[in-house]
């Protein structure tokens, strides 16, 4: 496997395989004859990450779910970059993209419960670097899909990519402490209450009267409520919220002297 950079002008490797379905399918270049074929490798890495997390995924372990050699991986996929760009693309094609309706609230909700539930399907999407989107078929419709659902609001188009991107950045942080909490009760026998049960003893003891006033009402309200440690119920109020704010700025962006390009 070469690591030599690409040359100048030189299509990235990642973006071609993505549209190997139109580019036509990439052809191994050294190795025994391709026994298994790029989608397959594709799933199994899924499969790796899914089961045991993104830190797991390796070519060689790719290789031996599907029983080739470790080298001959690199004849379907150059690398685990380009793999994980694979990955990427072929989970945002999972959930259907239903036709945008209803009110801006509804539609808003529907972006962000696709991405919702796709962390929560693939939770190794939580620890990928998205500074550079894999630009795959997927990726590309849920984005078209998105912007549609906004588009004609009277926002310029550098809003509707930012209202987008606020919406889908927002289920990052409810989706983690999901992913967290789920983890953790797998790992324990003992509940949340349990835990605090256990330790409200030292934390009296430690806690001087007065104190943190606020925090220990607060505290006994969320308690009553059984809303600690409840993160599918902070993403819906959160995402409220959210959603609150782009309404309210979209309403202001509609008055006489408000249109027009958006500061940056």
């Amino acid at each position: 496997m070469s690591t030599e950079p690409l040359a100048s002008g030189e299509p990235d490797r990642a973006l071609r395989l993505l549209w190997r379905d139109r580019l036509g399918q990439p052809v191994g270049s050294r190795g025994p004859k391709q026994r298994t074929s790029v989608d397959a490798v594709v799933d199994a890495a899924i499969t790796i990450a899914d089961d045991e997390g993104i830190e797991a995924l390796s070519m060689r372990r790719v290789a031996e779910r599907l029983g080739l050699r470790p080298m001959s991986v690199y004849t379907y996929v150059p690398g685990k970059a380009e793999l994980i760009d694979l990955m990427v693309d072929r989970v945002a094609g999972e959930q259907p993209l239903p036709e945008p309706g209803g009110s801006l609230r509804t539609r808003l909700e529907q972006v962000a419960r696709l991405t919702w539930n796709e962390f929560l399907r693939h939770p190794w999407l939580l620890s990928i670097d998205t500074s550079r989107p894999p630009l795959g078929p997927n990726v590309s419709d849920r984005w078209e899909w998105s912007l549609r659902a906004i588009d004609g609001l009277g926002l310029s188009d550098v809003e509707l990519d930012r209202v987008i991107t606020l919406v889908t950045a927002f289920v990052v942080g409810p989706a983690r402490a999901y992913v967290d909490a789920e983890r953790l009760h797998r790992a324990s026998t003992e509940s949340d209450e349990e835990w605090w049960e256990r330790n409200a003893p030292v934390l009296d003891r430690v806690a001087e009267p007065g104190r943190y006033p606020i925090a220990a009402r607060v505290g006994r309200a969320v308690k009553a409520h059984d809303a600690s440690g409840d993160p599918e119920r902070a993403f819906a109020f959160g995402l409220a919220r959210v959603i609150d704010g782009i309404e309210s700025y979209v309403a202001a962006r509609a008055k006489p002297g408000l249109s027009g390009p958006a500061a940056s």
